[in-house]
């Protein structure tokens, strides 16, 4: 029975950290604080490389795809990057407050069987927290070099068009 006390209260914190994640100002979040920042051992994000994060990450579920008028759209023109990294964050947190609300399942079934559920919770949210973090360091790394080019003036035909902008 404590099993499924704590399914239960899993599923409702997933779907309640979910609804959190979409009504939560933005503007909260900063690619460039703690504890969305980029790391140094995350080398630009060639740690994750050592993980194999890019092979993973689209067999994984993808809250994006499956509640598509929920979420913005994935568009690299424009200012869509700046709303991809700060979903990112906002995904972080979202995966991050499940792995630790996750323990609340020790308190429901009391013994090994609620370590064992809650730990297996905090594992199974990590590697979303990894995607996050080195699609972040991508996009980061879109960012810089968008900058560079437009700080540069120097603007082919295919970084204008690779950033949705205009050819000088």
């Amino acid at each position: 029975m404590e099993f499924l006390h704590c399914v239960i209260y899993l599923a409702i914190l997933s779907f309640s950290v979910f609804l959190l994640g979409r009504i939560i100002p933005k503007k909260w979040f900063s690619v460039n604080l703690f504890p969305y920042k980029p790391y140094a051992f995350e080398n630009g994000g060639r740690y994750y490389d050592k993980w194999k994060v890019k092979k993973w990450q689209n067999k994984v579920p993808d809250m994006s795809k499956i509640f598509t008028k929920l979420m913005p759209p994935k568009s690299l023109k424009n200012n869509q990057i700046d709303i991809m990294l700060r979903e990112t964050c906002v995904a972080e947190f979202a995966h991050m407050l499940l792995g630790v609300l996750g323990f609340i399942c020790v308190g429901l079934w009391r013994g090994i069987g609620g370590w064992i559920v809650s730990g297996l919770y905090l594992i199974g949210n990590i590697p979303f927290i990894m995607i996050q973090r080195y699609n972040r360091s991508r996009l980061m790394a879109i960012t810089n070099r968008k900058e560079k080019l437009l700080n540069g003036k120097i603007m082919s035909g295919y970084a204008a068009e690779e950033f949705g902008l205009e050819r000088e």
